[in-house]
């Protein structure tokens, strides 16, 4: 509970600030209040003006942008069908992944998303980073910028650019497609480099060879005297040790019957357990005749082997289901997003180095998941404003312009239904 005063100390000093400027109508034309939510704004938007020289760059990466968008749309057109067919013919019992408080991305609400320091300032910066792409293709494309700001709730939870609606209503074909398509670029572009630099920083981790206990067998010596799990085998009969081959070799000497007193570290507390020690189970003999703790060792050597492989094709890929930890073999990823104690239980180079392992993670986490969901061709959607201005071009100049509107209106409808399906019929499966 060492957390609450900070927090409730934070939200009491934004409460008095909040009041003493809506009370006193202060900074009207930069501070508005939609509830408890506060509006920070500026029309000093020159800062976007600086990118303006670099024009003929960002038309190119614009228009990367943009082809990033019809890639990804049709990607998860198909992945969206396939798995509206599988659905429908498997009929799946409900899971985690449907509880509606998972189908938002709200750290702390979403079971898989905790509400940490990395996590909510990976949020924000993603949102800014999101708007700022706007922002800059807005100036690149001849749209004036009328204001940008921060969103506050205690903590910023938003940011936004806002275009001038007559110049964006002028806006038409590729121009207006890179400006919609940048902030996804943006968001991409992002989320892979901070990958990278998470998988070169992940090369640096080194096993451990401290004896870390993960787990006792039921019924065993160490289940039978109660030992701390998990904890740290510091000594073994007053005999300091600081490796499982070290362990061992102290109980190559023993034979079932034999008492053994073990020390352990504890989070942070020394614990002396006294355990009599068993024959090993059959399944594990292999013609041991010593004695048996019956403990589980924590395999680190194991978890870096992992760590190193997301260096492969298919790594990206890990990443993206880390938080789920729903493929088997992937579950010792869970210390690249989680602050856990197994982060203890790894040698890293430098002292904050899982601090910022998990705020590379959660930042490259959902600035991707942002443009993949952003790129779905449906209307708000930056992926249905490209859809439709792709339309536009395609069918204006064949005197079928008046169909735009409704073949917008019907995908938008068809994407809605099919992001519907997984998360209701399952439910209406098993009622």
């Amino acid at each position: 509970m060492d957390w609450l005063f900070p927090v409730v100390f934070v939200i009491a000093l934004y409460a008095v600030i909040a009041a003493v400027i809506w009370r006193n109508g202060l900074f009207p034309e930069n501070i508005s209040f939609y509830g408890p939510i506060m509006m920070i704004k500026t029309e000093n938007v020159r800062f976007f003006d600086h990118f303006i020289p670099l024009k003929a760059f960002f038309r190119v990466y614009g228009t990367i942008g943009v082809l990033m968008v019809v890639f990804i749309s049709a990607l998860m057109m198909y992945l969206l069908v396939k798995t509206t067919e599988i659905t429908l013919l498997t009929r799946p019992e409900p899971t985690d992944f449907q509880k509606p408080q998972n189908l938002l991305l709200i750290p702390g609400v979403n079971e898989f998303i905790p509400s940490s320091f990395a996590v909510w300032t990976a949020l924000v910066l993603t949102i800014a980073i999101h708007e700022f792409g706007h922002g800059i293709l807005c100036r690149i494309e001849g749209i004036a910028v009328k204001s940008t700001g921060l969103l506050l709730a205690v903590i910023p939870i938003g940011a936004f650019v806002e275009p001038d609606e007559e110049d964006l209503d002028e806006t038409h074909g590729m121009p207006k497609m890179r400006m919609f398509g940048a902030g996804i670029a943006n968001n991409l572009t992002v989320g892979i480099a901070c990958f990278i630099a998470l998988v070169l920083l992940l090369g640096m981790v080194a096993p451990s060879p401290a004896p870390v206990v993960t787990g006792v067998y039921k019924d065993y010596p160490a289940y039978e005297a109660d030992l701390p799990v998990p904890s740290i085998i510091m000594n073994v009969n007053d005999k300091p040790v600081a490796s499982r081959e070290e362990v061992t070799a102290l109980l190559s000497d023993t034979v079932p019957g034999d008492s053994l007193t073990l020390t352990v570290d504890s989070d942070g507390t020394l614990v002396e357990r006294t355990l009599v020690l068993s024959e090993w189970p059959e399944e594990f003999a292999n013609g041991m005749e010593t004695g048996f703790m019956g403990v589980m060792y924590y395999d680190s050597e194991q978890v870096v082997t992992v760590l190193g492989n997301l260096a492969s094709p298919e790594g990206m890929l890990y990443l993206l289901i880390a938080p789920l930890n729903v493929v088997p073999g992937t579950e010792f990823l869970r210390v690249i997003p989680y602050d856990s104690v197994e982060n203890s239980y790894l040698q890293v180079p430098f002292g904050g180095f899982w601090s910022l392992i998990h705020l590379l993670f959660w930042l490259g986490w959902i600035n991707i998941m942002v443009g993949i969901f952003n790129a779905l061709p449906m209307l708000p959607l930056d992926g249905g404003h490209i859809l439709r201005e792709g339309l536009n071009r395609l069918l204006e100049g064949r005197g079928l312009g008046g169909y735009v509107d409704r073949i917008i209106v019907s995908v938008s409808w068809a994407v809605l239904f099919m992001l519907m399906v997984p998360i209701l019929l399952p439910y209406l499966f098993h009622m």
